[in-house]
């Protein structure tokens, strides 16, 4: 027999400050140490104003001593017992509390323990629903280009960000795609915001159509655009509109509000203000604030009673569904989200902040729009703006715009490939409800600065 083979070692030359797999095996990020308020503090003492929550997940901040109390008292108590065996307090509540706080016709809640897992388990379900109603032909999801849902297989398949899902199309699920609502760049010139959604309603009729009769079995979107595109919001009517082609056809509408939703927008909900009511919608990040990880799918009524009445098993589950820990620090999360003050104060801040963002960047020769809702904003860059055209993609403008907030003490959430995966570049503003005036002031300072800064130094 050979000699046993030596273990392999890292070679730590080539990475001498890290054995972590990061996101991007060059980089040498600071450490977070603390948090403050909207503050994250490194290990040198260095302060980041957080104007983008993380990834639009620590709405409340960085320090709510309720939630970490709340955390504290639960593990002390019971952290976990697995929901095959057991359901537990924290669950049970704060199910009953989103609910509670649900427009009506969301009467069940599926807990995960992310957005993506959120969204690989809607998708599931509404696969599943139709079996247990005996329309198993039903196969197909269809989606909008330029949307992100997640990054397990089945998140990307039904995502648009092209980017993301260029290493695994091979392996994914197969999703037609439709246009997104984006006014911006896709609204004809003279083209009413009615005709405009009356023009993609269309789209996803015929997309229904072409896939065959009762093929169909969701359309997914985000109610406001995310990451891939930077706080897209849709036209007024888009959503109704939306709704009727999915209702004549049987199908199911599932939206995405792991980041616009739970206050983000101004309300509970973002569709709330569009007017419908989705047959599911996913939520995450303000969930549990970051303080714990932890999604959610609430449900109609009229799938719960599909399972109840027929298998009576969802055949899928995570072994940290229903965290008791989890669910605990999100009970106090959505306590305080709902209590009568917090939505007015929160739209107040989106004033202040749109406000603030108009007087510095309204006749910026580089921001071509200014959108999103309330505490959800977005700016998109562009090299020229009578024209819209973007800035080459190998600039890498928004890695820049990145790296100089960071510098100067800012987190926000710069993207590319903002147009069609390519092309275009925008940054993502989504504050700690816990900022004031001041905060709302250096985050529009800071970010002014910044951009001009990567703009200068691309030549």
């Amino acid at each position: 027999m050979g000699k046993p083979a030596k273990p392999v070692r890292a070679d730590m030359s080539r990475a001498p400050h890290t054995r972590v797999l990061h996101r991007h095996s060059h980089s040498n990020l600071p450490v977070a140490a603390s948090g403050d308020g909207p503050y994250v503090i490194d290990t040198t003492g260095k302060r980041y104003l957080d104007a983008s929550g993380g990834a639009a997940v620590s709405c409340l901040g960085h320090s709510d001593r309720d939630v970490i109390a709340a955390v504290q008292a639960q593990i002390g108590k019971m952290p976990f017992a697995h929901s095959a065996f057991f359901t537990n307090e924290p669950m049970e509540q704060l199910a009953d509390l989103m609910v509670a706080g649900a427009p009506a016709g969301l009467d069940r809640v599926y807990f995960t323990s992310g957005g993506s897992e959120a969204v690989e388990a809607a998708l599931k379900m509404a696969r599943q629903y139709f079996i247990e109603i005996g329309e198993p032909a039903r196969t197909v999801f269809i989606a909008r280009r330029q949307s992100y849902h997640g990054n397990t297989l089945g998140a990307l398949s039904v995502g648009g960000n092209e980017w993301r899902r260029a290493p695994f199309r091979e392996i994914m699920a197969e999703t037609r795609h439709v246009d997104p609502c984006y006014a911006y760049r896709g609204k004809g010139a003279g083209e009413s915001d009615d005709a405009y959604a009356t023009r993609l309603a269309d789209e996803l009729e015929t997309e229904i159509n072409a896939a065959g009769p009762g093929r169909v079995i969701a359309f997914v979107a985000e109610t406001v655009v995310g990451a891939t595109s930077g706080a897209v919001d849709p036209v007024p009517g888009y959503f109704r509109k939306i709704r009727e082609v999915c209702d004549r056809h049987g199908v199911l509408l599932i939206l995405d509000e792991i980041m616009c939703g739970l206050g983000r927008t101004g309300s509970l909900y973002a569709f709330a203000q569009d007017g419908i009511v989705p047959d599911m919608v996913t939520v995450a990040k303000g969930l549990a604030a970051g303080y714990q990880p932890i999604g959610a799918v609430l449900l109609s009524e009229e799938i719960f009673d599909a399972f109840y009445d027929g298998s009576g098993f969802f055949q899928h589950g995570h072994t940290f569904m229903g965290h008791a820990t989890a669910c605990a620090a999100a009970l106090v999360v959505q306590e305080k989200l709902q209590d009568p003050d917090m939505m007015p104060h929160i739209r107040a801040l989106g004033d202040m902040l749109d406000t603030r963002l108009h007087d510095r960047f309204g006749n910026h020769p580089h921001v071509g729009d200014i959108r999103g809702r309330v505490m959800f904003r977005g700016l998109e860059l562009v090299a020229d703006r009578a024209t819209k055209a973007p800035f080459d993609p190998a600039l890498k403008l928004h890695a820049r715009v990145k790296a100089e907030a960071m510098t100067r003490g800012l987190m926000c959430y710069p993207a590319g490939g903002t147009i069609d995966g390519t092309l275009g570049d925008h940054v993502l503003l989504a504050p700690p409800f816990v900022v004031g005036a001041a905060e709302i002031d250096l985050i529009v300072e800071r970010l002014g600065e910044a951009i001009d800064a990567a703009i200068a130094s691309t030549g």
